[in-house]
């Protein structure tokens, strides 16, 4: 069956809704994953309830892959984030890990997976849990009245495996192993919605014990939006001069660009018609793609040919991969330029990300910022008065 004009309203909106709102992760973290955590949570129940009921049935198989794509999709903005904001190098490096774990376990179930066998390889996602997710909110959570770099690194690993093991894993096999449904197990368990209700306000009568019994005194007032970069990297001609002075083409920095660009396009691969390429193929083209950008992003550097704004700077590099696109497709009949623009997008988004966010990482690494210094108790008591 066709879409009707309100199927694609409908899903114009929510696909929008889910590729927009994690550009605004980077400046504001809690509020911007906390939308896309609602969305992603919600649009399963629109699409069932609000598309004809023919449309829904022909789209409803593709769902889980397109859910995956677009999770990999914030939770990799989410990730680069990290590099603009996160102060704490022990949680810096659990970030790092459960992203780069999760991302290759969804390539790889991806890569396994049979279209035709719905539940294949499914138990893959329990062993590679989305971990990293719960991990940036409660890191964004703590941040907002705390300064992330008074946690130690002891503390940092327990939380992480309390997220893994507690939340994480039964929440996955309930996903991806049972295939339940909530909405049909609430139907089916009447006193499932009380009881987690009950249970939600215990948790927040607890953390607010917790807040004035275990907690340190907040550090500042309530922040949502991210905090300011650090000043040697606040522009642009200091980020370029940087970039031309320590870095170089063949990198641990490429590789990391290298490794995320080929994860998440295995997976966006997998839900994009008329793509056929191998995983070996995806990493053979996003090698060459990132390292000719490498080339062409640090010979801009040297020559301080700097862009402020970072849409331009998407565009800037969007252009040179389309330029790429078209030339690849001259010089090689296999090469298909009408199914890597959307790739070409995907990459050019990654790139930019990186490239402008990871050295205000290695300032912070260079500069000690990472060591926690207590704040006068004077200035604690007036930054942490209420907004």
């Amino acid at each position: 069956m066709d879409p009707t004009a309100s199927d694609i309203a409908i899903i114009s909106v929510i696909v929008g809704l889910r590729f927009l709102l994690p550009l605004l992760i980077p400046l504001y973290p809690l509020p911007a994953i906390l939308a896309c955590l609602v969305v992603d949570a919600v649009d399963q129940t629109v699409f069932q309830t609000q598309l004809s009921a023919g449309f829904w049935l022909r789209i409803q198989d593709g769902y889980q892959g397109y859910d995956k794509a677009l999770d990999v999709y914030y939770l990799s903005l989410a990730y680069l984030s990290m590099f603009r904001n996160w102060d704490n190098q022990t949680a810096f490096r659990v970030g790092r890990f459960l992203l780069l774990y999760r991302l290759s376990g969804a390539a790889l179930f991806e890569t396994l997976h049979d279209s035709a066998d719905q539940s294949s390889w499914r138990w893959l996602l329990l062993i590679f849990p989305n971990t990293f997710e719960y991990f940036f909110i409660g890191y964004e959570a703590f941040r907002i009245r705390w300064d992330p770099r008074r946690v130690p690194a002891r503390a940092v690993m327990i939380v992480a495996a309390f997220i893994w093991i507690v939340i994480k894993l039964p929440q996955e096999w309930w996903i991806h192993v049972a295939e339940l449904d909530f909405t049909n197990v609430a139907d089916d368990y009447p006193w499932l919605l009380p009881t987690l209700y009950i249970v939600g306000a215990l948790a927040i009568v607890s953390f607010r014990w917790a807040m004035k019994h275990i907690l340190p005194r907040p550090d500042w007032a309530l922040r949502l939006k991210a905090d300011p970069i650090p000043t040697e990297m606040d522009d642009a001609d200091k980020r370029d001069r940087y970039r031309a002075a320590m870095w170089k083409v063949l990198s641990w920095r490429t590789t990391e660009k290298i490794a995320l660009v080929t994860l998440i396009t295995i997976v966006f691969a997998a839900i994009l018609p008329n793509v056929d390429a191998t995983p070996t193929q995806i990493l053979m083209g996003a090698a060459v793609f990132v390292v000719l950008n490498s080339v062409a992003g640090l010979s801009l550097s040297r020559r301080s040919w700097s862009l402020q704004v970072g849409v331009l700077q998407f565009f800037v590099v969007v252009g040179l991969n389309l330029a790429l696109v078209e030339a690849f497709d001259f010089l090689s009949v296999r090469f298909i330029a009408r199914d890597a623009t959307f790739f070409v997008l995907l990459l050019s988004l990654i790139v930019t990300f990186y490239d402008r966010y990871r050295p205000m990482y290695e300032v912070r690494v260079y500069n000690g910022d990472f060591d926690y210094v207590p704040r006068p108790a004077a200035l604690r008591t007036i930054d942490a008065e209420p907004v």
